[in-house]
């Protein structure tokens, strides 16, 4: 498991992408794949799906990842291997943090002013990247996991 993987998540983030990009730019990196559209494809899961309250961006961005590597590729490929990863992560996730929802976690509505300032105010900030660190550790940790070994 990549720790250089988990720093540039969290990296990302201070910078200015938001979770879930974060997170999926980080295990792309890992992985050496480099696609224009990644971070773009998860900016909608960020701020619990678009300021919505729901799923937290960090956990998004760890689906996300999960099929980038280890997504099927046709319609006639199983996808239980994948989903087994997802609840794995999800598992992981809400154990550590006691929930996986964006309001749930961060305690504001980021849909209104008041909540973003709130969440500034609070230090929730902070909080989401430790976040955004440990949605990437999973992520890497659950492929780790899941990845054949070579018996000689």
């Amino acid at each position: 498991m990549s720790e250089g993987a988990v720093s540039r998540s969290e990296e990302l983030f201070g910078s200015g992408l938001f979770c879930a990009e974060s997170v999926l730019l980080a295990v792309a990196e890992d992985r050496g794949v480099d696609s224009e559209l990644i971070p773009r494809i998860a900016t909608g899961l960020c701020s619990g799906l678009a300021r919505t309250g729901g799923l937290c961006g960090a956990v998004g961005g760890a689906i996300l990842a999960l099929g980038l590597v280890a997504g099927r590729d046709a319609a006639d490929e199983p996808v239980d291997p994948v989903y087994g990863l997802v609840r794995e992560v999800l598992s992981d996730f809400e154990a550590r943090f006691g929930g996986t929802s964006c309001i749930g976690l961060t305690g504001c509505d980021l849909a209104t002013d008041e909540g973003r300032r709130r969440f500034e105010e609070t230090g929730q900030r902070e909080r989401c990247t430790e976040y955004v660190g440990e949605a990437t550790r999973s992520v890497l940790e659950a492929l780790a996991r899941r990845a054949p070994t070579s018996d000689g």
